[in-house]
């Protein structure tokens, strides 16, 4: 079936539908929630309240951008609303003055994608948060204070925290031996 036909049958309560588009898209969408989530089985709640939202309101899924899109939207703001409940804002913070590291793009390079997840998960919560809505996402600070009821200089403060904290720890990295 193509998406358009499993979206429509979902408008229309088919059961089949429904399956078919969690086993196209859970993999994907369970990604997102492992950035926010802090434990393997909070993202999978977070996917499980993503599908039910999505299933609830794709009757408003009205063909202007990608379904994907559409999915991620609101998974993320599952994992925004989970989030906000923690108050991922006072979230203590170890951070010292010296985090201007260069990073040799080499060793960015070597780094799986499951290591480079293990070292964003790593961040403090209000970092990785605003790590992922801007560096992954794609969200504008202006979107993300908006989304999080912060400043937007909070936002760029975060981000950029995150980002130093990342270089300090890929930089660690690099002075570690390669399996050979």
């Amino acid at each position: 079936m193509t998406e358009r036909e499993l979206i429509e049958g979902c408008k229309k309560g088919k059961r089949h539908c429904e399956r078919e588009i969690f086993y196209r898209y859970a993999g994907r969408l369970l990604t997102v929630c492992r950035r926010y989530a802090r434990h393997p089985m909070e993202a999978e709640d977070w996917l499980q309240d993503g599908f039910v939202r999505i299933f609830e309101k794709i009757g408003q899924f009205n063909y202007e951008g990608s379904f994907e899109g559409w999915m991620r939207r609101i998974v993320v703001n599952i994992a925004l609303r989970h989030l906000q409940k923690a108050d991922f804002r006072n979230s203590p913070a170890d951070l010292s003055d010296d985090l201007d590291v260069s990073v040799d793009p080499e060793v960015v390079s070597r780094l799986s994608e499951e290591n480079l997840l293990r070292l964003i998960n790593k961040l403090p919560d209000g970092y990785k948060l605003v790590f992922n809505l801007h560096a992954i996402e794609g969200f504008s600070h202006q979107e993300i204070a908006v989304m999080l009821q912060i400043e937007e200089s909070t936002s760029r403060s975060q981000l950029t925290k995150a980002r130093r904290l990342l270089q300090r720890w890929v930089g660690e990295l690099e002075r570690m031996p390669v399996d050979s």
